[in-house]
């Protein structure tokens, strides 16, 4: 068979040698050759295309029931359609006909099917627009201290460059986008001209206001004086550009974890730190195209946003705060108080008589709790009954070593147990949480009696654990496991 590419060859040859050596060269005979010559025309166009069957289409008999399917629905998947049609002819078809009806579909929808969505690329120009977007980075199953670290992170890219910038966040709130765009701004040193968004309605559907998130988003676009854009519903590929970078992004992260051999971090900061260098050396191969983006920028404002939310919250009696849908403890001199809540991208401050009184983490998502007993100790070690149907019981034990004192306190003496324990926790409260829990450890461990004396006797005696014992687990050897299937088979 004589192909497009050797028609082209013999015809150029022919221009400057004779027939046979110019046939020769392309690889065919001089007969062909100048049967070709004389046709002017390309062996491709010369093939006819078949129109014909050479066998009786097998689904001929139903193909009227598979079409109305495609017409009302035509997402329907060829196993699906085959699987029935079996179900209501058995033994009319058999299982390597399924590849026949993939094939007749595919042309159905090549000929009739729906209208595919058109991607039109863009031409991008520098410094006119950034994109951004959240992106969840569980599927890494980075830990931090042992525990997994659920997170995701607020993504800005240039569309021009593809400068790109990450802050980690942990849900889609304002506070989380301001946070990201001002760090992405700043570690840009200038501003483009529009910053596009999706709808945002993860962040808006959490207010129970939306008008307050869109007034609050509107004022950092003043103080920056960007012009704020959003993609149609439905339509991410609008903001393709940040949505490849999330690819790109997770990916890149990928392997460097599998490059640095471990999921696990110290803290969050080390594990920012990661993150960070990852950004910068992606950034590097887009230095030239980002200078071009900076030439055209405009500068900074004079300093950034306050994104805090301010709150005006009343501590209630059970020296509680509800705030954003969480419950938080605070101390009990502030039980009745009017207090100031400034709530920040990741943790919350406290003000009262003008001055910041407590500052803690902000928590994850809705309807949990963050309770500390030093807060409340006090009020329970005088009310020990209170402590069993506690609402917040479980916080009461601040490592699995208080656990494991108040279980053996109940075990060997249920009905005073409470108040031992209680007393315990007002140690811990008044001294060290890190030394009662090694009064804790060396009493379980010696097997002397749990109480409150006795923990109290040790944080003055300051009693050293012994050492660990070394456990040696012999290699396992797998001739065993063969000589037992051996024996079984």
């Amino acid at each position: 068979m004589i192909t497009d590419e050797q028609y082209r060859r013999m015809i150029k040859m022919s221009q400057t040698k004779p027939l046979y050596q110019a046939a020769d060269k392309a690889g065919m005979t001089e007969k062909t050759a100048r049967k070709y010559r004389r046709l002017g025309q390309t062996p491709s166009e010369m093939k006819v295309a078949r129109n014909w069957q050479t066998r009786s289409n097998p689904f001929g008999q139903d193909w009227d029931e598979i079409n109305d399917f495609l017409e009302s629905n035509a997402g329907l998947e060829s196993k699906t359609i085959f699987e029935y049609l079996n179900r209501k002819n058995p033994g009319r078809y058999q299982e390597g006909q399924l590849r026949t009806l993939q094939r007749q579909m595919k042309a159905w929808r090549l000929e009739k099917g729906p209208e595919k969505e058109v991607i039109f690329c863009q031409i991008h120009k520098p410094g006119e627009k950034a994109q951004s977007d959240f992106t969840e980075m569980n599927s890494l199953k980075v830990t931090i201290s042992g525990a997994t670290f659920d997170h995701m992170v607020f993504h800005f890219v240039l569309t021009y460059s593809n400068w790109e910038s990450v802050s980690i966040c942990y849900s889609e709130s304002f506070e989380s986008l301001s946070d990201g765009m001002q760090n992405a701004l700043w570690s840009l040193g200038s501003v483009p001209k529009s910053h596009q968004t999706d709808q945002l309605s993860a962040a808006v559907q959490k207010l129970e206001h939306p008008d307050e998130f869109t007034d609050r988003y509107s004022a950092l676009l003043r103080h920056y004086r960007l012009e704020g854009k959003k993609i149609q519903v439905g339509k991410p590929q609008e903001n393709g550009d940040v949505e490849q970078s999330h690819r790109g992004l997770k990916r890149a992260v990928e392997q460097a974890l599998l490059l640095r051999g471990s999921r696990e971090f110290a803290s969050r900061e080390a594990y920012d730190d990661f993150l960070q260098k990852i950004v910068r050396q992606r950034n590097m191969a887009r230095r030239d195209r980002l200078s071009d983006e900076l030439s055209v920028m405009r500068e900074l404002p004079g300093g950034r946003l306050d994104q805090t939310k301010w709150l005006d919250k009343r501590v209630s009696p059970a020296s509680t705060l509800r705030i954003e849908k969480n419950t938080y403890s605070v101390h009990s001199r502030l039980i009745g108080e009017k207090v100031r809540v400034g709530v920040g991208a990741d943790t919350i401050e406290l003000w009262a008589a003008q001055k910041c009184v407590d500052r803690f983490s902000r928590l994850r998502g809705r309807n949990k709790h963050r309770i500390q007993y030093h807060h409340i100790i006090h009020s329970l070690v005088r009310k020990p009954g209170a402590f069993e149907n506690y609402q917040y019981k479980d916080s009461l034990f601040p490592n699995s070593w208080f656990r494991k004192a108040y279980d053996w306190l109940d075990y060997h003496n249920s009905t005073k147990a409470t108040r031992e324990y209680l007393e315990i926790l007002y140690l811990a409260a008044t001294n060290s949480e890190s030394a009662v829990t090694h009064a804790i450890e060396w009493l379980l461990t010696e097997s002397e009696p749990m109480s409150a004396d006795n923990v109290e006797a040790l944080l003055c005696d300051s009693i050293q654990l012994p050492d660990p014992k070394v456990v040696h687990i012999q290699d396992v050897r797998l001739q065993h496991y063969d000589q037992l299937i051996g024996a079984v088979s």
